[in-house]
């Protein structure tokens, strides 16, 4: 059967700009050209062999057939574009685009998402890249697992995670060493070494001495990384000791490519991370799947239960 009925984009082009009575409004409104508008509509008027609109200074004025094709067009396209709307939303619904902190990403969340993929193996889960200072002005992400503290995203949903207990990690012959020689009986036997630092948690080192009763005066700090992943291969190969979330070198430690000389000493920070997302996708199916996975998942490492829920 030959079609007798224009594309969707040029009834779309003729509608908006016939309701708005500006080309230019039209093209506001559809996020095209004004040119664009003008083309689809010398289409359209191509397609039916006669004038639609005529414009003038005070703005457009439709023909008597550009009347009619505006009266018989308005409801089939909104009921379409409701319907579009609709099945799209019911698509989304079942997907999530997250962005996280790479080595948290890496050294913890990764590894267990194939646990989150067997409880929702309808739910697919993407990842964006990674803003220090997302402010979700765009699409994507629908929700961030960012470092911080839950003030410094007002107006946000945002859940704490994991990432407030720390541990200081130095080379397995470094502590031998210190500990053949009587060295490193209290943390403020530390002072003396190189403390090497994540360049975004300069305050991380005096957080944990001031925890172990050490004066916070006395620290002096050596070199800084804007990676951890870095700066645990800093301390891999012997550069100085370093202290970090426990959650991203437990793989490390338990392998003995580094060490903790005060493993029983629990210190938490103010900083951590959290899973962030703007009010209004809160409610987004997969969003709550996936935080609810999450939470509970956090909830069951060692260190967390250790501290026992966060306020």
């Amino acid at each position: 059967m030959r079609l007798h009925s224009p594309s969707m984009s040029e009834l779309h082009a003729f509608v908006t700009a016939a309701r708005l009575g500006s080309f230019t409004q039209a093209a506001e409104v559809l996020c095209v050209t004004q040119g664009a508008i003008s083309r689809a509509i010398s289409r359209l008027e191509a397609h039916f062999g006669q004038p639609l609109m005529h414009r003038n200074a005070h703005g457009l004025t439709l023909t008597e057939t550009g009347r009619k094709l505006y009266d018989g067009a308005q409801a089939p396209l909104h009921a379409i574009e409701a319907l579009s709307t609709e099945l799209r939303a019911d698509d989304r619904r079942l997907r999530l685009t997250l962005s996280s902190v790479p080595t948290l990403a890496s050294a913890w969340l990764v590894p267990r998402l194939p646990d989150f993929h067997q409880r929702h193996p309808d739910i697919q889960l993407g990842f964006s890249a990674y803003r220090r200072n997302e402010d979700f002005s765009g699409a994507k992400p629908d929700a961030s697992i960012l470092s911080g503290t839950p003030d410094q995203w007002p107006g946000w949903h945002a859940d704490y995670v994991i990432g407030r207990e720390m541990v200081v990690i130095c080379h397995p012959g470094r502590l031998a060493a210190r500990q053949a020689k009587g060295l490193w009986s209290t943390p403020q036997g530390l002072l003396g070494e190189p403390l090497l630092y994540h360049t975004n948690g300069r305050e991380n080192w005096g957080q944990w001495f001031a925890a172990a009763g050490v004066p916070r005066a006395s620290v002096t700090l050596s070199n800084g990384f804007d990676q951890v992943s870095i700066l645990i291969r800093a301390v891999m190969a012997d550069m100085g000791i370093a202290v970090l979330q426990r959650c991203l070198v437990r793989d490390e430690l338990q392998a003995g490519r580094v060490a903790a000389p005060f493993p029983e000493l629990a210190i938490r920070i103010d900083r951590g991370y959290h899973l962030c997302a703007p009010a209004q996708r809160r409610d987004h199916y997969a969003l709550a799947c996936f935080r609810q996975w999450l939470l509970e998942t956090a909830s069951l490492d060692p260190d967390v239960m250790a501290a026992g829920a966060p306020a």
